[in-house]
């Protein structure tokens, strides 16, 4: 499905970006970019194991793939509002990283959910 590529190509996308964030953080004078990179560096295994889960028929995919791009979406906003303060003292717009961070937490409840919605 169309949908569970974008999602395995998100999370391949992730993961190139905390690999950079991570350098970032390692080699620039941004310490709290650090944040940024774990958050999509942890997301980026999590978004392709959703879809393998779902393949798997271990979450419902109904509710699974919807929480999946909420999940990249709400990391994507968080790590972008870290990664802008750290690198200009700007905000994304106010609240946007709480916002993800929500988001996140959120999405992850969801995925939960799905797998107790699951076809066995």
């Amino acid at each position: 499905m169309i949908a569970d590529r974008i999602l395995v190509v998100l999370g391949s996308l992730f993961g190139a970006a905390g690999i950079g964030l991570m350098a970032l953080a390692a080699h620039g004078k941004w310490p709290s970019i650090d944040y940024a990179a774990i958050m999509v560096l942890a997301h980026a295994p999590a978004l392709i194991g959703i879809v393998a889960a779902i393949r798997l028929n271990l979450l419902a995919a109904i509710l699974a793939r919807p929480a999946a791009f909420l999940l990249a979406a709400a990391v994507a906003l968080f790590s972008a509002d870290v990664v802008l303060n750290a690198m200009t003292g700007a905000r994304l717009f106010p609240m946007a990283a709480p916002i993800g961070g929500t988001g996140s937490m959120v999405a992850w409840l969801l995925v939960g959910v799905s797998g107790l919605m699951a076809k066995r």
